[in-house]
C-alpha cells in the first residue's frame, strides 16, 4: 500500500475474525477504503458472545492478555474502555493425583525455577528429579525443540505431564511433546539457549520480570464478555465508512494487470489495490492456490485441534464450590474434561447480573481426540457434570446448559512452526499488495492475532518491521487461569 495513494486505495480484507477486523480498523485509520468479506453470518470468529439463563457469557475465548498492549488498546479505541474488567480472582487449582490442589506459583508455563514451586502437585520422586537439572550437562535446543521433550529431559516427565501439559493444552488444545518451544514459549526458548540449567533459566526470567516492575492484571475481560470486542470493532469500521459483508464467501482471488487484485465474493466481483487474507490456514491455502502455490502448500500442512465448551448454569441455593476461578486437568489423570472455569467467580459482572445464579464452563477435546467430540451435546454435558462432581462435589441439576463446538478451532504449533511461517511470508511477499494474518502465524491469543493484523497492514505499506519483530519474538499466549 503506497503512502501516496492511501486516500483512494481500496483494500479487501478476507475474514471478519478479530484479526481481519483489526486489520480493517488500522487500514481505515490510514485513509484506505476498506471492504471486509466474511463467509459466515457473523463477525468475531472465536470470540462469541452469548447468554445462559438470562446472563451474558462468552461462548468462545473469555479473556485477553493485558501485559501486551494490542487487545486492551484496541478495546479502548472502539469505546470499551469503561467495560474493561480484570478477573475478580486469579487463584486457580489443578485437579491431579485425586484432589484439587492449588496451582503452583513460581513457574514459567509450568516449568519451575525450584522444585519447591511444585510441592504437592508432583510426587517426591518427581520433585527429586527436578533437582538433578543443575547436575546435567547442557541440552542443546538447536533451531527449535518440543517443549515437552526438552523439559522432560531436564526435569523429568512428571513436570510435563502434570503441569506443562495442562497449561499448554489450555492454550493450544495440543500435545506438549509436539508443541514448539520457540513459538509457544519463546522466552523460555531464548533463555534455554544461553543457560546450562533450565531451572536457572527460569529464575532469570522471573528476576527480569520482577525488575521490570510490571503491575496491574495479567489478563483482562470485558463486561458482558470478550465477545463484545469484535462487535465494537466492526461498529467502528462501519462508522468510519468501511463495508462489512457477512454471508459472503470468497471463491476466487486473482491478480490483475497492471497491478491489483480481483476478489469474487458471493455474487460480487471486487477490484482491490491490496488484499489482507485473515482466514484459517485451509481457507487461505485454497484462496492462494493459483497465485502463490508455494504459500498454499505450506499452509496445507497446518494442523488444527477441535474442542467444545460446555456452559452450565445452576441456582446458588445449596451449591458450594471450592475457592478460586477454576481448575486445570492433566491428561495423564485420565479425565474427560481438560479444565473448568467458575465463570461467576472469575468475572464479577456475571455475578452482578444474577447473584442467585452460578455459571461454570468446562472444555473438552485435545489434539487427536476425535471420539469424545463425536458424542451428542447431551453426552458432553453428562461427562462434564460427572467430572465436576468428582472434582468439586457439585451434584446439583443445572437450570440450563449450552454446548459450543469449535471444530478445527486451534492451529497447532509443532516444532519448526517458525520456519514454516517464515516460508509462507516469503512466498506471500513476492506478490505486491498481498498480506496474511491470523492465529496460525504468530500466536493464538487475542493480542497475537491483532499484532499479526497490524504487521500485515504495515507490510502492505512497505514497513516490514512489525513482521520482523513477530518473527524474532512471537507473542506468547498464556493460560488465563483455568478453562480458556
Amino acid at each position: 500500500m503506497s503512502a501516496a495513494h492511501t486516500d483512494t486505495e481500496h483494500v479487501v480484507v478476507i475474514g471478519a475474525g478479530i484479526a481481519g477486523l483489526a486489520a480493517a480498523h488500522r487500514l481505515l485509520g490510514r485513509g484506505a477504503r476498506v471492504t471486509v468479506v466474511e463467509a459466515s453470518d457473523r463477525v468475531g470468529g472465536k470470540l462469541l458472545p452469548g447468554e445462559i439463563a438470562g446472563v451474558r457469557v462468552d461462548l468462545g475465548a473469555e479473556s485477553m492478555l493485558a501485559r501486551r498492549p494490542e487487545a486492551v488498546d484496541l478495546a479502548r479505541e472502539v469505546g470499551l474502555a469503561d467495560s474493561l474488567r480484570p478477573p475478580a480472582t486469579a487463584t486457580a487449582s489443578i485437579w491431579t493425583r485425586g484432589a484439587l490442589r492449588p496451582m503452583p506459583k513460581g513457574h514459567v508455563m509450568g516449568v519451575p525455577g525450584t522444585s519447591a514451586a511444585l510441592a504437592g502437585v508432583l510426587s517426591d520422586e518427581g520433585l527429586a528429579r527436578i533437582e538433578r537439572d543443575a547436575e546435567l550437562p547442557r541440552t542443546e535446543v538447536g533451531d527449535d525443540v518440543a517443549v515437552g521433550e526438552y523439559v522432560a529431559a531436564r526435569l523429568g516427565r512428571e513436570v510435563v505431564d502434570r503441569l506443562v501439559e495442562p497449561l499448554l493444552g489450555g492454550v493450544y488444545a495440543g500435545d506438549a511433546y509436539r508443541i514448539s518451544m520457540r513459538s509457544a514459549v519463546p522466552q523460555l526458548f531464548q533463555a534455554a539457549r544461553t543457560h546450562d540449567s533450565l531451572t536457572e533459566a527460569v529464575r532469570e526470567i522471573q528476576a527480569k520480570a520482577a525488575s521490570a516492575g510490571q503491575t496491574g492484571p495479567v489478563f483482562m475481560g470485558v463486561e458482558g464478555g470478550v465477545g463484545r470486542l469484535p462487535l465494537a470493532v466492526a461498529r467502528s469500521v462501519a462508522d468510519r465508512g468501511g463495508e462489512i459483508l457477512t454471508g459472503t464467501p470468497v471463491t476466487e482471488l486473482r491478480r490483475t494487470e497492471p497491478a491489483g487484485w480481483q476478489v469474487v465474493a458471493g455474487d460480487r466481483v471486487l477490484r482491490a489495490d491490496a488484499v489482507v487474507v485473515a482466514v484459517p490456514a485451509p481457507a487461505t491455502a485454497a484462496l492462494l492456490g493459483a497465485e502463490s502455490p508455494g504459500a498454499a502448500a505450506e499452509l496445507r500442512t497446518v494442523e488444527y485441534a477441535s474442542m467444545a465448551l460446555v456452559t452450565l448454569a445452576y441456582r446458588r441455593t445449596g451449591v458450594t464450590l471450592p475457592e478460586g476461578s477454576g481448575f486445570l486437568v492433566p491428561p495423564v489423570d485420565g479425565r474427560t474434561i481438560k479444565a473448568s472455569t467458575f465463570a461467576s467467580r472469575k468475572w464479577g459482572w456475571i455475578a452482578d447480573e444474577d447473584p442467585d445464579l452460578l455459571v461454570l464452563r468446562t472444555s473438552v477435546g485435545r489434539y487427536g481426540e476425535t471420539e469424545i467430540l463425536e458424542r451428542a451435546d447431551a453426552d458432553l454435558v453428562d461427562v462434564s457434570r460427572h467430572d465436576l462432581r468428582e472434582a468439586t462435589g457439585l451434584d446439583a441439576e443445572p437450570v440450563e446448559t449450552r454446548v459450543t463446538r469449535w471444530d478445527d478451532g486451534l492451529p497447532q504449533y509443532p516444532v519448526g512452526h517458525h520456519a514454516r511461517v517464515a516460508r509462507i511470508r516469503e512466498e506471500v511477499a513476492k506478490l505486491p499488495g498481498l498480506a496474511v494474518c491470523g492465529a496460525q502465524y504468530d500466536g493464538v491469543g487475542i493480542p497475537a492475532c491483532i499484532a499479526s493484523a497490524y504487521a500485515a497492514v504495515d507490510r502492505l505499506g512497505g514497513d516490514a518491521r512489525g513482521v520482523q519483530e513477530l518473527t524474532a519474538n512471537p507473542v506468547q499466549s498464556l493460560h488465563g487461569g483455568a478453562g480458556e
